[in-house]
């Protein structure tokens, strides 16, 4: 009995150590590097309205530009609270229940000219907020996919711009 106990033991371990790594953390230069694009497009103002167009179709609520500092941020909210968590919060904790009720994104972009080109950096940050609106977590999207496709969006943003559509 203590043997073949002692077996599972052991063998849960070694399955537990073997499972898969978790990714080291990107360092800040390497976020910048798949947060930034260069376009070959030398108007800044194009560029501009490029990303706004794509983040108004992609939902987002423009709150402030400055043009002439190339600078565009955004925000978009969305409801995830779940009706099974908020139940079994509330019936637990009562009044003090808490429960994942909102998620924002909030988006800040950046547009420089450079000789014949713009270059653009966007950050992306995800909040979850509680029922009560206290943050539940707060990171930077990290997600090389989720930005080449937003540069994709932008790129074919200022393809229809420049054909005047």
């Amino acid at each position: 009995m203590k043997r073949s106990l002692f077996c599972i033991v052991i063998s849960t371990l070694f399955f537990v150590s073997c499972s898969a790594a978790p990714e080291p953390q990107k360092t800040q230069l390497q976020i910048r590097e798949f947060q930034t694009r260069t376009f070959q497009v030398k108007d800044q103002k194009l560029v501009l309205k490029a990303m706004l167009n794509v983040l108004q179709d992609d939902g987002y609520i423009v709150k402030n530009i400055v043009s002439d500092m190339g600078l565009l941020s955004a925000v978009k909210e969305a409801d995830v609270e779940n009706k099974g968590e908020a139940f079994a919060a509330s019936f637990f904790a009562g009044i003090h229940a808490r429960w994942k009720k909102a998620q924002i994104i909030e988006a800040t972009c950046n547009v420089s000219e450079h000789a014949d080109t713009c270059k653009v950096r966007a950050s992306f940050v995800m909040k979850v907020l509680d029922n009560k609106g206290g943050i539940i977590d707060l990171k930077q999207v990290e997600d090389q996919n989720y930005y080449q496709e937003f540069f994709s969006k932008v790129d074919k943003s200022i393809f229809l711009q420049k054909q005047g559509l």
